[in-house]
């Protein structure tokens, strides 16, 4: 890739979106759009292996918004430009130049499986917990290296960043509704202090504690 990355979150519940490819490496391509609710159309002559990957994980029995579309015929030329987001992944230089082109001249964002040059988007290597989403992306370099970052990352944060990330988003949607600013706590100083430590030990009664004198500006702090 040329270029630093700008990193964005799509979001793309209920949106169209095609996957060209029938093999294991569009089944992970599909299974991450539809987990994210994208209304899903598979085009390719071939679907058995990613339609035996999807059932086996319950990734299709779990579907929750549009229905998963696959249409098993090869992939037709401009088609690509009636989705918002386009994934190829034939294994066939051929099928991806042409897909990739279409999307491009439609003005489409598209990702090619393991070919960088010839994406607009690549895919970075994900772990969710909850409303958190940590994505990591060396640019297509090495997905190997996004991989075991993701993995580092995951490990160190742990399943408890759920609660945090809940017990904040709480909090700065009581500010909201009492019609004051966001910034007027110092989201920072709590994150360096106690409370995810609070969290992590299953303390979440004092976690509230520490947010609440922190909302009123309390000049007492709870864990000093």
């Amino acid at each position: 890739m040329v270029g630093p990355l700008y990193p964005v979150g799509l979001v793309v519940r209920g949106r169209r979106c095609l996957v060209v490819g029938g093999g294991r490496v569009a089944a992970r391509k599909i299974a991450s759009l539809l987990e994210c609710g994208a209304a899903v159309t598979v085009v390719a002559p071939d679907v058995h292996e990613a339609l035996g990957i999807l059932a086996a994980s319950g990734t299709i029995a779990a579907i929750d918004g549009p229905p998963l579309d696959v249409q098993v015929r090869p992939y037709r030329r401009g088609e690509a430009a009636d989705y918002r987001f386009v994934v190829t992944a034939t294994g066939d230089p051929g099928v991806d130049g042409a897909v990739h082109d279409d999307a491009e001249d439609a003005g489409v964002w598209v990702n090619s499986a393991d070919d960088p040059e010839h994406c607009s988007v690549v895919l970075p290597a994900v772990w969710r917990q909850g409303p958190v989403t940590v994505a990591v992306s060396t640019g297509g370099s090495s997905p190997a290296l996004s991989s075991w970052l993701r993995t580092r990352l995951s490990d160190t944060l742990g399943p408890d960043v759920e609660v945090l990330a809940e017990l904040l988003a709480d909090a700065r949607r009581r500010l909201q509704a009492e019609g004051r600013p966001t910034e007027s706590v110092d989201w920072q100083a709590l994150l360096h202090g106690p409370l995810p430590d609070l969290v992590r030990q299953g303390h979440i009664e004092e976690a509230r504690t520490v947010l609440e004198a922190a909302m009123r500006h309390d000049d007492h702090r709870p864990w000093d």
